[in-house]
């Protein structure tokens, strides 16, 4: 039998194992041990192949085992730090409180000199012929620049997010992302902005009963056209930061959201004045432009749903993504920081000096404050304490929010459960990468409200010259509003998780519009005890 065995014993040059003599495998180099061919032979001598076939196939196995363990040890490695919530979370979160502060500052001072050029551009247009005698734009302009916000911050969030967990890292997820979002933002945009038109409407109508369907007309034309181009021009700047901040080593989170909201805010009123003077001036000639203009931008509303539709990234938020924008106009509207005037034509007042807040709810907190004469500085105040606060926390929120998606998706990670109660400590004093975050971004709050008042007061905004007192209170009030807001949005951004709800989508908006409420109350407290302890030389509203 061993004769009829002998011809198969030969292995192979290139690998390939054939029938072998039970001899030549008796003693394998990897196991190190030999085999009698007798326990294993058959009757017929067919078992010693096999067996001896198997042996070669185990060593073969058991080397690929060991190389598999290495790499999974390596993989698992990388698992842990993308799937456990520890103190390391997975990059780009590994950063210092020093890069943290690097990255955020530039964009956070940007954002703050977009909203005091914002305020100044008012300061300019509202004497402006169709801003005198169409009131109803300055109830526009903060109801329009609020949604806006809300719409690119949550964009900016949201593409961070995706950035960050490498869900636009190639070129057809890069474009899948680009062509979803940017219909979904003009859907958005466009539904916003006659929604803005109609707020418009109705609260300039409800104080006098006035109303004129051509400049109803107008403000719609000018807010859905305002809305859609800077959609366009803002989604494309996004685009482009988030791409560039990825390639240079920048967190997104860091830097997408201020830029949007310093951007955003310049941007669009600078659109809306242009085009709602154009529209007016078109009024007298040609009085199918506006309408036209309306139509034109209406109609285009179904391409842009179909897009989006289409595009599993962006479906979700087409069907879900207008609550928080909705009812984040609700909330904000108690804070608005747009002095109205309710001046008509041959009143023989301007719009500067005869100053009440017809903006229905959102007046009910700077009726007492801007409408009164020794309080006029705080119109120009008011957008720079709300717009730094809301720009801090939506980087805080777009962070935490990334933080969250690398451990899975809402809803389904037990490690995220909802927190009831987050205590303050947990909040700003662990060694958690979000609580470091919050630490910084509430010591940039005072640096960065001294660069904003010392540009204020150079530029003679507000007619108040600035004293100890004065700062001293609104410092005050800056640093507890931002305190607040960090607080509300480590508790809000879980509480949205472990329910399900994505925090890019939901978060930003509610605590932008918190953020509006709680900055005004603050600083029309300020203002009230400093017009109470009698600090005549802040000179408010000289």
């Amino acid at each position: 039998m061993t004769s009829k065995l002998e011809p198969k014993e030969t292995p192979q040059a290139n690998g390939a194992v054939l029938p072998i003599v039970p001899g030549d495998c008796l003693a394998s180099p990897e196991r190190g041990q030999r085999t009698e061919p007798a326990d294993f032979r058959g009757p017929d001598g067919s078992g010693a192949e096999v067996v001896l076939l198997e042996s070669r196939a185990n060593a073969k196995g058991v080397r690929e085992e060991d190389a598999l363990l290495e790499n999974g040890s390596q993989s698992n490695e990388s698992d842990d730090t993308s799937t456990d919530r520890g103190p390391e979370p997975a990059s780009p979160l590994k950063e210092t409180s020093f890069s943290i502060g690097l990255q955020v500052l530039f964009p956070f001072l940007l954002a703050g000199f977009g909203t005091v050029a914002a305020g100044m551009v008012l300061d300019i247009v509202q004497h402006w012929d169709v801003f005198k005698y169409v009131t109803e734009v300055f109830i526009l302009v903060p109801a329009l620049l609020g949604l806006k916000g809300n719409l690119e911050m949550t964009l900016a969030s949201r593409l961070s997010t995706a950035a960050n967990i490498g869900q636009m890292d190639t070129p057809k997820e890069l474009w899948k992302m680009i062509t979803g979002n940017m219909a979904l933002i003009q859907v958005q945009a466009t539904v916003v902005g006659f929604l803005a038109s109609i707020a418009a409407v109705v609260f300039g109508w409800i104080p006098d009963g006035h109303f004129s369907i051509e400049h109803a007309v107008l403000l719609c034309a000018s807010s859905v056209a305002t809305a859609f181009i800077a959609s366009l021009v803002l989604g494309m700047i996004m685009i482009g930061v988030i791409i560039g901040s990825r390639k240079m080593g920048i967190n997104p989170d860091n830097v997408a959201t201020p830029i949007a909201a310093s951007l955003g805010d310049l941007i669009t009123l600078a659109l809306l004045s242009g085009i709602s003077w154009g529209l007016y001036k078109e009024l007298e000639s040609k009085v199918y432009v506006n309408p036209l203009v309306c139509a034109f931008f209406i109609s285009l509303l179904p391409i842009w749903i179909v897009i989006a539709k289409r595009n599993s990234a962006t479906r979700e938020v087409l069907y879900s993504g207008w609550e928080p924008v909705i009812i984040a106009m609700a909330i904000s509207r108690w804070g608005c920081p747009c002095p109205c005037p309710q001046t008509r034509p041959g009143s023989g007042s301007s719009p500067s000096t005869d100053l009440v807040s017809p903006c229905s709810v959102g007046g009910l907190i700077l009726d007492r404050t801007v409408s009164d004469p020794n309080f006029a500085g705080m119109a120009v105040f008011t957008p720079v304490i709300n717009g730094v606060g809301g720009n801090l926390v939506a980087v805080q929120a777009s962070r935490i929010s990334t933080y969250l998606h690398m451990s899975g998706v809402p809803g389904d990670s037990p490690e995220t459960a909802p927190r009831r109660c987050p205590s303050p400590c947990s909040t700003f004093f662990s060694s958690d990468v979000n609580s470091r975050s919050a630490r910084v971004l509430f010591l940039l709050v005072v640096p960065g409200h001294l660069v904003f008042l010392y540009t204020i007061s150079s530029m003679q905004g507000g007619h108040t010259t600035l004293t100890l007192i004065f700062i001293v209170f609104y410092m005050t009030a800056a640093l507890l509003q931002v305190l607040i807001l960090l607080y509300i949005a480590d508790w809000m951004v879980h509480w949205m998780w472990g329910r399900d709800l994505d925090p890019d989508n939901f978060s930003i908006p509610y605590l932008t519009a918190l953020g509006d409420l709680i900055g005004t109350g603050l600083l029309a407290l300020s203002f009230h005890v400093l017009w109470l302890i009698g600090d005549r030389d802040s000179d408010v509203g000289d």
